[in-house]
């Protein structure tokens, strides 16, 4: 989070422990197993709806006093599940122009914003499948190239942060 600006400035984070962090990882390691597997290739009705779930509970974790979350808690659903993109200013701007016919505001997660995300996956897939298959996380310690591949949501997030209108 720290690299993506989450713990400068006036963001609130900025003066917590990690103790602060603690039901936040304890939620995390309740859920099924099965989200892990959950990118916009499989972007169900039902995974839509553990993705909605999991946003309310990390946020019910991680905010408080009606801070802004938007931004935040997709970037730790990004950052640690890799099944849909961070609502960013970019982002969300990008997404706004594309879908601006269907009125889409790109200002909450609900059934409405991932299905848009899915309709541009399906728009583009073979391009994103490709992306996503020869793009391979790094090592933090060695610097080597892993063979764990980047989710197809991060290429769609890289596209919506790169795309800036």
């Amino acid at each position: 989070m720290a690299s993506w600006g989450m713990l400068r400035g006036s963001s609130f984070l900025l003066g917590k422990s990690a103790k602060y962090f603690q039901p936040t990882i304890e939620y995390i390691a309740s859920l099924d197993r099965s989200v892990w597997t959950i990118d916009v290739d499989t972007y169900t009705d039902e995974n839509i709806q553990k993705i909605i779930t999991i946003y309310s509970g990390i946020k019910g974790t991680l905010i408080q006093n009606r801070q802004s979350d938007l931004t935040l808690i997709t970037k730790v659903l990004l950052g640690v599940f890799g099944f849909m993109p961070a609502f960013d200013q970019h982002f969300c701007n990008t997404f706004r122009t594309i879908f601006r016919k269907e009125n889409a505001g790109f200002r909450r997660i609900n059934e409405k914003s991932l299905t848009l995300i899915k309709m541009f996956y399906a728009q583009y897939q073979s391009t994103i499948d490709e992306l996503a298959n020869s793009t391979f996380t790094t090592d933090f310690k060695s610097g080597l190239k892993t063979d764990i591949n980047y989710p197809k949501a991060k290429i769609i997030d890289m596209y919506g942060f790169s795309a800036r209108n």
